[in-house]
């Protein structure tokens, strides 16, 4: 149950501290919701997210398949040890990418690119957005869009052992974006200022770096086991 608690509590925390990555990946959408109507519409911005969490819960499951599928043909420990590894090696990099160290991190999102070309062009049956029904499956949508930091946690994924494992970690991870992605749909502009800020962004990426310096740790006495 510990090791349960844990592995869902660090992706949790993850798309918490990630928010600043989340606005600036998701800010625009949020403004555009914010502007429907005459005021802004907390189901709308509801229904996006939820649309968009959805879409990382699936990821998550096809990740966490394909890495059960990678373990049943290998000997499973090491297996599992190396995706850890990986997994943790990702949120070290997305650590020091929001912390202005690098810009490494965005090579990964490279190959999603390709996908996103072919998925981009459905986004335009869903806008302008006038309700739920438009916002929900656009969320869906979008919640394909390259990303770094969602990628580095689907890194954890792929190590999970199981397709529900899989989504689990990823639905923890988009229920972690949800307060600060929420909050910006009614606070835009001062929470602008706030994500964005030189110290909000060097103790998020601090925190997260730090969580991959455990979970690496985490990964070697598992492996010194076998």
């Amino acid at each position: 149950m510990y090791d349960l608690l844990l592995t869902l509590w660090i992706p949790f925390t993850v798309g918490i501290l990630g928010g600043a990555h989340c606005f600036g990946m998701c800010g625009g959408i949020v403004g555009a919701l914010s502007m429907t109507g005459k005021s802004p519409r907390f189901s709308l911005h509801l229904a996006y997210n939820l649309g968009r969490v959805t879409s990382y819960a699936l990821a998550g499951a096809v990740a966490g398949a394909l890495g059960a599928g990678g373990m049943a043909v290998a000997a499973q420990q090491p297996v599992r040890v190396a995706l850890l590894v990986f997994a943790h090696l990702m949120l070290l990099a997305m650590g020091l990418y929001l912390m202005g160290a690098t810009r490494a991190l965005i090579w990964i999102e490279k190959p999603g690119r390709r996908l996103w070309r072919r998925i981009q062009p459905w986004s335009q049956h869903f806008m302008p957005v006038r309700g739920v029904r438009q916002a929900f499956p656009l969320g869906l949508i979008l919640g394909w869009l390259p990303c770094g930091l969602v990628y580095s946690v689907l890194a954890s994924a792929l190590g999970a052992g199981s397709p529900q494992a899989g989504a689990l970690v990823m639905l923890a991870f988009g229920l972690g974006t949800l307060p600060n992605l929420l909050l910006a749909g009614f606070l835009l502009s001062s929470f602008r200022r706030y994500v964005q800020a030189r110290l909000t962004r060097l103790l998020a990426g601090a925190l997260i770096f730090a969580y991959g310096l455990y979970g690496l740790y985490r990964a070697f006495v598992f492996g010194a086991m076998l």
